[in-house]
């Protein structure tokens, strides 16, 4: 019989065992409870060993049959988030993120919710990663960057202190510019058909909803020079003033030339 449908000896087996010419030390501690939990841990150890050697099915067995055989130990709880970090080790966020949520679901007090709704964004993050033979990211339908922003950003603030904030930090970073750019991608669209009106709205809408981007400065000297084209000419002095006060760097630069070429002082 393979190791993938080993059968761990069950409870009531282990206690027979013990109790064949019991002595006084069986009044001490409780040899059932006791070898369950051995056996428990045994058999986790061993799920592990497949998983770190990335057997993924051989430890997929292997973790299922401890949340089978042990349901009521710690070990249980476990077996279940290794399963879903099979799925994510494979690439299989969906079934990954699925994992991991019902884990959260069943489980709210257990603390390691915190890694399963780490692992989520994380996941989701992942899932929005760039590829060659796509689109650049800020042409392609951005659910899934919105789906992982909402769920880094709830992560950050509902865990504060977290022992994966600087990795959830960036990842919430990254998500945050990818959905400004977008919203950048389609001012320029409007932009460049004339729909001044609708261009401004983006970019409006990409630095309301989606605060610290960095791509503020950016946003913008591309707001400023729509207000040019519609002939506002006070309110785009004062946003280039706004980012050179505000922002420098570059961007500031373009803002200077912008309000040396209205005549106006920075």
């Amino acid at each position: 019989m393979g190791r993938g449908s080993r059968l761990w000896p069950l409870p009531l087996a282990a206690l027979l065992a013990l109790c064949a010419g019991c002595d006084k030390q069986a009044t001490v501690r409780d040899p059932a409870s006791l070898t369950y939990t051995e056996d428990a841990h045994v058999a986790y150890r061993e799920a592990m060993g497949s998983f770190e050697s990335q057997d993924w099915e051989e430890s997929r067995a292997l973790f299922q049959e401890v949340s089978r055989v042990f349901a009521y130990s710690h070990y249980a709880r476990l077996a279940e988030l290794r399963v879903a970090d099979v799925d994510f080790e494979q690439g299989k966020y969906d079934e990954a993120i699925a994992g991991y949520r019902s884990f959260v679901r069943a489980h709210r007090g257990d603390p390691n919710v915190e890694y399963a709704k780490y692992r989520i964004g994380k996941a989701l993050y992942l899932d929005i990663s760039d590829s060659a033979l796509l689109p650049p990211q800020e042409e392609r339908d951005q659910g899934n960057a919105l789906d992982a922003y909402r769920e880094l950003r709830t992560f950050s603030e509902e865990f504060p202190r977290s022992r994966y904030l600087v990795d959830a930090s960036y990842m919430l970073e990254v998500a945050t510019q990818r959905l400004v750019r977008h919203q950048l991608y389609v001012a320029r669209y409007y932009l460049g058909r004339g729909n001044f009106e609708a261009a401004v709205a983006r970019i409006d809408r990409g630095l309301k909803e989606y605060p610290g981007s960095g791509l503020d400065a950016e946003a913008l000297v591309l707001k400023g020079e729509t207000l040019l084209k519609m002939r506002q000419r006070a309110r785009a002095t004062e946003v280039f003033r706004a980012v050179v006060r505000d922002y420098g760097g570059p961007f500031g630069a373009v803002a200077r030339s912008f309000l040396a070429e209205l005549g106006e002082g920075s």
